[in-house]
């Protein structure tokens, strides 16, 4: 029998258990992938403690995780176009924390693509990809990124240099030369920021990303000239500011996203820094140092 981790109540990472349970069997349109890696998301400790009930519903005992990668090993009767033993990655809408997981859209994984990697990509990289394609930028253009060190806000300012817009992100101290090195022009954290970015982006500011929740939707709107050219995935008051929330929504996603991002991925042209991996009878821990903002990158579980 599997091993899974699990919660039958809400709570913090204590409430993680590591149990066996059945095999899952796949529906007609799902297959069934043995994990190989499985990606920690914030996202999975706002679910656990009940933040979100409103939005995602629990049916307890809940399976934590959304992203996963490994190999197929069954296919449901109505999927065409993958077979077992092929390498995929993607989305489990019924849990990843788990040595075999149920996907039903999955994304074959390039041969260059690391377990890791593909592991930590769908969340963070279908996000930054959202964003940008809300904002609808064209080459040329300069766009504001908030958090450009953490793991969406690096995707962001990855996919929009690539596309030819020029990137502005705002770090903290000891993050200013990553995102020097991802392509964007670093800004420092705190006090003066917004003219810090005007001194950077003396052309202007068409559009903002908000990935930090830092308070700062005021003067990016300011900045931008108007509020539907600022996006957050991050400030519960956006609609206060006239802002866009994007990521409560099921149906705002853009799964087309994932074939892009594992190419980019694949050829070296996308990075995503992996912080530390754990075995899958440590989740409680690895989500204890997402809680407590310990991890500078993604947190991978190993099954």
């Amino acid at each position: 029998m599997p091993f899974t981790v699990s919660y039958d109540r809400f709570g913090g990472p204590e409430v993680l258990a590591l149990t066996e349970t059945d095999l899952p069997q796949p529906a007609p349109h799902q297959v069934r992938v043995k994990v190989k890696a499985a990606g920690v998301n914030p996202l999975d400790s706002k679910i656990r403690r009940g933040d979100l009930a409103h939005v995602f519903p629990a049916a307890f005992p809940v399976v934590p995780g959304v992203d996963a990668a490994g190999v197929i090993d069954a296919v449901g009767e109505a999927v065409s176009g993958f077979t077992v033993g092929d390498e995929v990655f993607g989305v489990t809408p019924a849990g990843s924390y788990t040595q075999y997981a149920l996907m039903p859209a999955p994304v074959a994984k390039p041969d260059a693509l690391s377990w890791e990697t593909a592991a930590a990509l769908p969340t963070v990289g279908e996000t930054a990809f959202r964003a940008l394609k809300h904002l609808d930028l064209a080459p040329g253009q300069t766009l504001l990124v908030h958090g450009a060190a953490g793991s969406v806000g690096a995707i962001a300012v990855q996919l929009a240099t690539a596309r030819g817009i020029t990137v502005v992100g705002t770090a903290g101290a000891g993050d200013l030369e990553r995102v020097t090195a991802l392509g964007a022009t670093a800004v420092p954290y705190g006090p003066g920021w917004p003219g810090r970015v005007r001194d950077a982006a003396p052309q202007g500011v068409h559009a903002v990303f908000d990935t930090s929740g830092a308070g700062v939707l005021p003067d990016s709107v300011d900045l931008a000239g108007s509020p539907d050219r600022v996006i957050t995935i991050a400030d519960m008051n956006a609609a206060q500011h006239g802002v866009r929330f994007t990521g409560m929504d099921p149906a705002d996603r853009a799964p087309e996203a994932l074939p892009e991002l594992a190419a980019l991925a694949a050829a070296g042209r996308l990075t995503v820094q992996i912080w530390r991996t754990y075995p899958l009878k440590e989740a409680a821990q690895a989500q204890d140092d997402i809680d407590n903002r310990r991890n500078r990158g993604k947190v991978i579980l190993l099954p």
